[in-house]
């Protein structure tokens, strides 16, 4: 369980539930199904809720990534909905402006909003609601207000130079001579605005509209490189996820440009050991899954990137066969601390959650600014806080498959899953967090599948992370294994006995924020788990 007194209960429902990292978006989502709205038009209206309430993990301004399988057909579909860079967005400019690496924060932070364009998609392949009443909650919250959360408090107590730094974000989000503060009311009329002309124009609005034409001349103003057609040429992606099996069930992830296939690497290089036998949590369990986690994010360091633009084998690295090649570089008794080659940055502030009806349908959604508070820049008189993710994803170095380019979209950490038991969606999961995401999935899964953990001890359990990941700024630094406050003491004596650097998280420094949904095939019952690492909760009906 998670140290302290931090514990929450298993919340069980027949007809529907929500777990969210905001308590105001999990109700809004229940209410949706309970007025005759099913999983979809629930997990939109929570989406839209989320980017009001949860002002430093997603927006308006960010992408999205979903996994949405609807009962009726069987069908399981993939929406990646993540921005390019904009127009005369190359390496060469940035070198010439005297950049060595892509600018974190503000205008040229920046890549073209994609959440937008999955909730008309979302919308209009599976909600049987109005798409305009739908954004209604999350118009209220925009224009009425609501409170800050405590989360979000020690969000905006971190960011005051960040957000000071831009008028119209200040004028936004400051309070006597600070930013928000826990419980205090945040209002942003400006984006219930844009809000507004969404729900009625659509993303057409967004993309091609009069509120992409001021977005766009906001960017402009601050210096941004974006056109209006960069806006206009904005595609998401439609796909069938990919997948592994383990155990007795097939795994689905987010296509590239996520980073989901790790996951499936990991979970296949440890499926031929026995996990289950070892204990949860035992010294050598963790240790063969962090082994795994170096092969797998060695591979996505060295090789991923845009599948538009560039060429790698994905299908190979996701593969049983590839798995049995590199499966005997695990050494059993021994850690491998070899530097990782290059990658891209991977902590960030993210927020995922899931949603699941009595019908059998389920959603599988995260989405995100990248940083926390993104680029930290709001256009003026939108209201919209746009991501930094392409400060974060791009690289200025000659031949890094994430070289910056216009058009292009950089490789993301965000990803989530569905894991399937004879052909039904069984699990429902992921977490924010950047790099730690496929580790934290690898050991959630492990918890549920290969130790028989009841969902809310599976999310609750103490966690492990090995560091560095992707994050070109950390990639010198040496290999550790940070363990959360609740593992027990005895087991740093024994990773170091294996050779691995362990490092202790201080008490309260807590590594995702997990929610989760369990359906029993046999009686349909829905067990909801949600992370008390996080503010949210899980809400059924």
């Amino acid at each position: 369980m998670v140290t302290g007194n931090l514990s929450r209960s298993l919340v069980y429902g027949s007809r529907g539930i929500v777990c969210s990292n905001s308590p105001l978006a999990a109700s809004t989502g229940i209410q949706v199904m309970r007025e005759g709205g099913n999983a979809f038009d629930a997990a939109l209206a929570v989406a839209a809720v989320e980017t009001v309430t949860l002002v430093p993990l997603c927006s308006m301004g960010g992408d999205s990534f979903i996994l949405a399988h609807e009962a009726a057909t069987g069908q399981l579909t993939g929406i990646n909905s993540s921005g390019a860079a904009p127009t005369g967005a190359t390496a060469d400019y940035y070198l010439s402006q005297g950049y060595e690496y892509m600018p974190i924060d503000g205008p040229h932070s920046i890549t073209v909003p994609g959440e937008i364009a999955a909730w008309e998609e979302m919308h209009r392949r599976f909600c049987t609601m109005p798409f305009a009443s739908l954004l209604e909650p999350a118009i209220g919250y925009a224009e009425e207000g609501f409170p800050v959360s405590p989360g979000i408090g020690r969000n905006f107590a971190h960011a005051v130079d960040k957000l000071s730094q831009f008028p119209a974000s200040a004028a936004i989000y400051g309070s006597n001579g600070g930013m928000k503060a826990e419980g205090e009311l945040l209002v942003n009329r400006d984006l219930a605005r844009s809000l507004q002309q969404v729900a009625q124009g659509g993303a057409d609005e967004f993309y091609r509209g009069d509120l992409a034409r001021r977005m766009v001349a906001g960017l402009r103003k601050a210096g941004a490189l974006f056109t209006e057609s960069d806006f206009a040429e904005h595609r998401h992606d439609i796909y069938d996820p990919i997948a592994t099996t383990y155990r007795d069930y097939t795994v689905y992830q987010t296509q590239p440009p996520t980073q989901g296939f790790l996951l499936l690497e990991m979970l296949n290089l440890v499926e031929d050991f026995d996990l289950g036998s070892m204990g949860q949590n035992s010294s050598q369990a963790i240790h063969l899954m962090t082994e795994a986690k170096k092969i797998a994010y060695e591979d996505r360091n060295r090789l991923a990137g845009d599948p538009r633009f560039v060429e790698w084998p994905l299908d190979e690295l996701i593969s049983k066969p590839y798995a049995a090649r590199r499966r005997p570089e695990i050494d059993p008794a021994r850690a491998n601390n070899t530097q990782p080659a290059f990658g891209e940055s991977g902590d960030g502030n993210t927020t995922y959650f899931c949603v699941a009806d009595g019908a059998g349908n389920c959603v599988s959604w995260i989405h995100s600014l990248s940083n926390s508070f993104g680029s930290g820049f709001v256009s003026e008189g939108t209201g919209i806080l746009f991501n930094n993710r392409g400060g974060r994803g791009f690289s200025l170095e000659p031949g890094h498959p994430n070289v910056i380019e216009p058009g292009k979209r950089t490789m993301h950490t965000l990803n989530c899953y569905m894991a399937f038991r004879d052909g039904q969606p069984a699990i429902v999961g992921g977490t924010p967090g950047g790099d730690y995401q496929p580790q934290c999935g690898l050991q959630v899964l492990s918890n549920l599948i290969d130790h028989g953990m009841d969902p809310q001890d599976a999310v609750e359990a103490p966690r492990w992370w090995s560091f560095p990941g992707t994050d070109p700024a950390s990639l010198k630094t040496p290999m550790e294994l940070r363990l959360e406050a609740g593992m027990p003491e005895e087991i740093d004596k024994e990773l170091e006995a294996l050779g691995h650097r362990v490092v202790r998280r201080r008490p309260g420094i807590n590594d995702g924020k997990v929610q989760l949904i369990v359906r029993d095939l046999e009686t349909g019952v829905l067990k909801g788990a949600s992370d008390p690492r996080g503010d949210g909760h899980a809400a059924a009906w």
